[in-house]
């Protein structure tokens, strides 16, 4: 739970500012759409996670390289359902422009992902080994 709020908080630290000046945005109005999106993202990870590992517990699905590759298809999918329509909404465009919307943010997160969790990962050891070293 701590690793899903800080990799969200700060996305939307370094996301909200450099996308409302990028596309020339109210930040506030961005901004809201960003928490939307965030809380979305979380709320679909937990719903889709949930209903993926029935069917890999069901079917006895082992997690490979080629259903990674998958399971992030699918929940790209999945969100991309919900965050289309609510970008296009919010931001008044059309489902097009909401794509490529989308596609800006993908790559950010991609990055973004990345660096988050190589960084998260080296502090949680570190804490990890000091923890250790205090008992």
């Amino acid at each position: 739970m701590i690793h899903a709020v800080l990799f969200e908080l700060f996305a939307l630290i370094i996301l909200v500012p450099l996308m409302s000046y990028g596309f020339g945005m109210d930040m506030l109005h961005f901004g809201a759409l960003a928490v939307m999106l965030a809380l979305s993202a979380m709320a679909s990870n937990m719903i889709y996670n949930h209903i993926y590992e029935a069917f890999e517990h069901r079917y006895g699905w082992r997690r490979t390289v080629r259903m990674r590759v998958w399971h992030t298809i699918g929940f790209e999918a999945f969100f991309m359902a919900i965050a289309l329509p609510l970008t296009a909404w919010w931001l008044e465009v059309s489902l097009w422009d909401a794509l490529m919307l989308d596609l800006v943010f993908s790559a950010f997160f991609m990055l973004y992902a990345f660096c988050f969790n190589w960084v998260y990962d080296i502090i949680r050891h570190r804490l990890g080994q000091a923890h250790s070293k205090n008992k």
